[in-house]
C-alpha cells in the first residue's frame, strides 16, 4: 500500500513535470529589459537607501518613532534590493536558475517578505502621524498618546513585526512543496498540492489592502485637516507649510498606489488561478503580467527615499545640507594656509549642526501644536 502511494506521488510529480516542459512560460522578449531594469532598480535603490540610511543614523539626532520607522523601512529596502541581482542573473542566463530549489526559495520568499514588512512600516508611520495631528482631541481628556510621545512603541512594534516576518518565512523556505521544476526560479506554479502557501499569499493580499485602507484614512483626513486650517487663518505665520504638508501626502499616497495597488488588484486572480487547472495560455498570461506587475512593486524601493524626505523635514535639510556642504569642499580650490583651513574647518563643523538645531523639532510638532491651539 505504501509503495502505491509513493508511486501516486511520483506520477503527479512527473506529470506537473510534463506539463511545465510542455507549456513554456517565460516570454523570451522579456528577459532582457527585465534584467536591465531591475539592475537599473538595484542600483538606483542601493544608492538612495544607503543615503536615508546614512542621514538616519548620523544626522537626523531626533529620536521619534517615524525615524524608527523610516530606518526599518530602508533595512528592509535594502535586504529586497539584495535579492534583485538573483533576477538580474537569472534572466541574463536565458532564465535558467543554477542555484538550486532551495536558494531560489530563499530568495523569492525573502524578496517577498521585506516587501510587506515595507508596506506594513508605511502603514505604521500614516497611524502614528494621523495620531499625533488628528488624534489628539480624545487624548486631552484621558490617558493619552503619552506612548506616542517617545520611541519606546515603535521600537516593539518593528522587533514584534520583524519577529513575526521570519517565524512565517523559514518554514516557507525549509519545507519542499513539490512543484519545484529544474533550472527554473521565479515562474507561475500550480498550487493544487500547496494550498497553505497560495492561502498565505491570499493572506498577505488582505494585509495589503488593510493597510491601504490606513493610508487612505489617515493621509486623507491629515490633508483635510491641515487645508482646512490654511484656509480658515491664511494669515498664520505656517498656513503655507499647512498646504505643503497636505500636498506632500497625496504625493506620498500616490506613489503607494502606483507602486502596489495594480499588483495586488492582480494578485487575487493569480492565486486562484493556481488552485485550479487552466490551460496554457492562461498560465503564460499569469505568468507576463504577474512580473510586469511586480516590476512595480520593486520600483517602490528606489522611491521610498523620495518618500522619506518628504515625511520628515528635518530629514530633507540635514540631506541637503550635508550635500551642499561635500559638494562645496569638492569644489573648493586646495588652501596650503593652515590658519584658513582650520578656518573653514571650523565653519562646517558648525553647519553641519545647524540644521539639527534648526529642525529637531520638526514640522510635525509644529503643524501639531498649532492644531491643539485652533481648537
Amino acid at each position: 500500500m505504501q509503495g502505491e502511494i509513493l508511486q501516486f506521488y511520483s506520477n503527479t510529480r512527473s506529470s506537473r513535470k510534463e506539463l511545465n516542459h510542455s507549456c513554456p512560460l517565460e516570454e523570451e522578449t522579456l528577459r532582457l529589459p527585465l534584467a536591465v531594469l531591475y539592475s537599473l532598480i538595484f542600483l538606483f535603490g542601493l544608492a538612495g537607501n544607503l543615503l536615508a540610511l546614512w542621514v538616519f543614523l548620523f544626522l537626523h539626532s531626533r529620536r521619534n518613532s517615524v525615524r524608527v520607522f523610516l530606518i526599518n523601512v530602508a533595512v528592509a529596502d535594502l535586504v529586497l534590493l539584495a535579492c534583485l541581482p538573483f533576477r538580474v542573473l537569472y534572466h541574463a542566463q536565458g532564465n535558467v536558475w543554477s542555484l538550486g530549489p532551495r536558494m531560489c526559495k530563499a530568495v523569492g520568499n525573502l524578496f517577498y517578505m521585506n516587501m510587506y514588512v515595507s508596506i506594513t512600516l508605511m502603514g505604521l508611520i500614516s497611524l502614528d502621524r494621523y495620531l499625533k495631528i488628528i488624534g489628539v482631541r480624545g487624548s486631552q481628556r484621558g490617558c493619552g498618546p503619552r506612548w506616542l510621545r517617545g520611541s519606546r512603541w515603535s521600537l516593539v512594534t518593528c522587533v514584534l513585526l520583524w519577529s513575526g516576518s521570519l517565524v512565517m518565512v523559514v518554514p516557507m523556505i525549509a519545507l519542499t512543496e513539490g512543484n519545484e521544476e529544474p533550472g527554473k526560479c521565479f515562474q507561475y506554479k500550480q498550487r493544487k498540492h500547496a494550498r497553505g502557501k497560495a492561502y498565505f499569499n491570499l493572506f498577505m493580499v488582505a494585509v495589503f489592502w488593510l493597510v491601504f485602507a490606513v493610508l487612505l484614512v489617515s493621509y486623507g483626513r491629515i490633508a483635510r485637516r491641515l487645508l482646512r486650517a490654511s484656509q480658515d487663518k491664511p494669515d498664520l505665520p505656517n498656513a503655507s507649510r499647512y498646504a505643503s504638508t497636505a500636498r506632500k501626502s497625496f504625493v506620498v499616497l500616490l506613489l503607494f498606489t502606483i507602486c502596489f495597488v495594480p499588483y495586488h488588484a492582480f494578485r487575487g486572480f493569480y492565486v486562484a488561478s493556481q488552485l485550479r487547472d487552466v490551460s496554457c495560455e492562461t498560465r503564460r498570461l499569469m505568468d507576463l503580467t504577474n512580473e510586469l506587475m511586480l516590476l512595480f512593486s520593486a520600483l517602490n524601493s528606489c522611491l521610498d527615499p523620495v518618500m522619506y524626505f518628504m515625511l520628515s523635514g528635518s530629514v530633507r535639510n540635514a540631506t541637503t545640507q550635508a550635500l551642499s556642504q561635500f559638494l562645496h569642499l569638492h569644489q573648493e580650490p586646495a588652501m596650503t594656509n593652515s590658519s584658513t583651513t582650520e578656518f573653514r574647518r571650523t565653519s562646517v563643523s558648525h553647519a553641519s549642526n545647524a540644521p539639527v538645531l534648526v529642525t529637531s523639532r520638526g514640522s510635525l510638532g509644529l503643524i501639531t501644536t498649532t492644531l491643539r491651539l485652533q481648537r
